[in-house]
């Protein structure tokens, strides 16, 4: 399975980022984003960062992967503190396709 990790820049070097997930460090391809400074947080998906993400986004993705990797072991989990940003919200379709329906 490939999932996007949010993962906080420890070091930049020229389009490369020493990167953590809490658990382990890897380097990051940084190319796609501009410079980011060290405390960041960026999505990385296949060894490159893809996305800049704020604290909060972070802590909501990681969140919602602790869910997908319970259930994957078969264990119980909080799935409405795990994914307390979707709770009671309906969901919202994408600018671009909410002036389709409009029309």
């Amino acid at each position: 399975m490939c999932l996007g990790i949010p993962m906080q820049v420890l070091k930049y070097e020229s389009e490369r980022a020493l990167c953590t997930d809490g658990s382990e460090q890897q380097w990051v391809d940084m190319s796609l984003l501009d410079t980011q400074p060290e405390g960041s947080w960026v999505l990385v998906f296949l060894g490159a960062a893809r996305e800049v993400l704020t604290p909060e986004r972070a802590v909501q993705i990681q969140n919602a992967l602790g869910a997908v990797s319970a259930v994957m072991q078969g264990e119980q989990a909080d799935f409405d503190a795990l994914f307390a940003d979707l709770v009671e919200r309906e969901p919202e379709l994408p600018a671009h396709l909410r002036t389709a329906i409009k029309n």
